[in-house]
């Protein structure tokens, strides 16, 4: 007897429908599957006969043909354990079930017959939404019961969460009635958004925090330059607290990437506030970009409308560094294979920090710097001329005095930073309704005619500025999205050479410190 059911398998972070055919015939008793199964698809069988066993059925002994359709996707993964399972009970006619083509079935058995969660449940739920669309069909989705909440965002799905494999048989032959698993994704979003950190609990730094600001109002990246002990991790963490709040569509993408890495508990739902991740300096080009012979989501993927902060940049290997040129400038990661290319989201800022020096006293007025000119000259070289001219703003971060730290004066809250930069968010979204993009950082040549038009007295600032400090074409770019991000949260509709002045400061590290 032959048996089809409906499942998915996810690639990258898409996901697509697989028709599991089994076939039960008479013949010398063996499992065969086939349809470009991975090494976990194939130790399904084993996971199978022994869930089955113990659910209180019997693993036919005849020959079993398992097909994974269509056969060009590779199957990766233990998500077609329950498909597979009612698909061999059903064509072996120990279970009757008229309304198997009305789902969508995914989950992995354990050798008792419980369901354990599986990944990328959002993406399945999202496709099943598309093809019910395409197709005109109402189907519903079948999935482990703590994968329920995360498949439950999508709207026009109906997600039935089971607990075992015996469970699901009573629920698919009438004996246990269920009804689709419901969630409030507007209560999600606000329960998740909270952050428990706060920019109120730096002490001084006035500047940096400036700098922050106008960095995330534009989405500008930027690096920190400072002594240890000056604060720069502190700052770094404390950025997602300023960011906008994540709207459903951006908290959806990031969900979808969390949740096929394996990093997301999907019993939340929604990952709700920005990602910030920061990988150790030893990371590997493949861990910071993505790939792998199973291909996952690297950090820069991880951070996805969030924050990717690199702490001691030069500490990093060269060519782990020179990777992020890529992503930093499409927003994506393409990672090709013989058989099939994936492409992940990385739209993120990139936030750095280094000393100034090997031993980080450089310039410090509190202790003497320890370092040879080639040792520092040396330690600098590390990060390519091409790198720096992509971060837009960089900072000095002096070491606090203690006349700071020990000051009662309330500093500005995140809250009120993020209102400031939200209004700033809304005049871009404004300009750049029709233009395909969100921010000042990522206007194109075109873009930058036509929105950062200066007057004399600023075009001549700017060119003094390029010819004291040797500055790139790139950066002059930079200066000009900098002033545009500047005059935004002024509210003034118009560049001035204000505007460009203070954009000229945060870029004069640029020349000081690697020339």
């Amino acid at each position: 007897m032959l048996t089809h059911i409906l499942s998915s398998a996810v690639l990258g972070i898409q996901a697509h429908i697989i028709e599991v055919e089994v076939d039960v015939a008479r013949s010398l008793p063996s499992v065969i599957i086939v349809g470009l199964p991975d090494t976990a698809v194939k130790e399904s069988k084993d996971r199978v006969q022994t869930a089955v066993k113990n659910a209180g059925y019997k693993f036919p002994s005849r020959k079993v043909t398992i097909n994974l359709a269509p056969a060009e996707i590779k199957k990766e993964g233990p998500i077609f354990d329950l498909p597979i399972a009612l698909a061999v009970l059903h064509a072996s006619g120990q279970i009757k079930v008229d309304n198997l083509e009305d789902y969508i079935i995914a989950g992995e058995l354990s050798l008792n017959g419980k369901l354990r969660p599986i990944r990328g449940s959002l993406s399945i739920a999202l496709k099943v939404k598309e093809f019910n669309k395409k197709t005109n069909k109402r189907l519903a989705l079948i999935i482990p019961e703590d994968n329920a909440p995360e498949a439950s965002v999508v709207d026009n799905v109906d997600v039935y969460p089971v607990k075992t494999l015996n469970g699901c048989i009573d629920f698919l032959s009438g004996d246990l009635e269920k009804e689709p698993h419901k969630i409030d994704v507007k209560a999600i979003l606000k329960t998740n958004s909270e952050y428990k950190l706060d920019l109120s609990e730096v002490k001084g730094q006035y500047h940096v925090k400036r700098a922050l600001e106008i960095a995330v109002a534009g989405s500008h990246n930027m690096i920190m330059i400072g002594p240890p002990g000056a604060g720069k991790t502190m700052l770094a963490k404390r950025i997602p607290t300023i960011m906008p709040d994540m709207t459903l569509q951006e908290a959806i993408e990031v969900t979808k990437i969390h949740s096929i890495s394996g990093i997301f508990s999907s019993k939340n739902g929604l990952v709700a506030t920005r990602p910030f991740r920061s990988p150790h300096h030893t990371a590997s080009d493949v861990s910071l970009i993505g790939g792998g012979r199973v291909p996952k989501p690297g950090e820069v993927s991880l951070a996805h409308n969030g924050v990717l902060f690199l702490d001691e940049l030069p500490e990093f290997k060269r060519n782990v560094l020179e990777v992020l040129r890529q992503p930093l400038e499409d927003s994506a990661v393409n990672i090709s294979r013989a058989l099939r290319s994936i492409r992940y989201p990385s739209r993120f800022m990139l936030v750095a920090s280094m000393n100034p020096c090997p031993c980080g006293y450089f310039g410090s007025r509190d202790r003497n710097c320890t370092c040879t000119p080639y040792q520092i000259q040396r330690y600098r070289s590390k990060i390519s001329g091409p790198l720096m001219d992509r971060i837009d703003i960089h900072i000095d971060v002096p070491q606090i005095r203690y006349k700071e730290l020990s000051s009662d004066e309330e500093a500005e809250s995140s809250a009120i930073v993020r209102e400031r930069v939200k209004k700033s968010r809304d005049i871009q979204l404004k300009r750049f309704k029709n233009d395909g993009i969100f921010a000042n950082s990522q206007m194109t040549q075109k873009l930058l005619k036509k929105y950062c038009q200066i007057d004399k007295e600023s075009k001549d600032l700017l060119h003094m500025a390029i010819k004291e400090l040797g500055l790139s074409a790139r950066a002059y770019d930079r200066i000009l999205k900098i002033s545009r991000t500047i005059a935004d949260l002024a509210g003034d509709e118009s560049i001035n050479s204000a505007h460009v002045g203070e954009a000229i400061g945060y870029r004069s590290l640029d020349r000081n410190l690697w020339a």
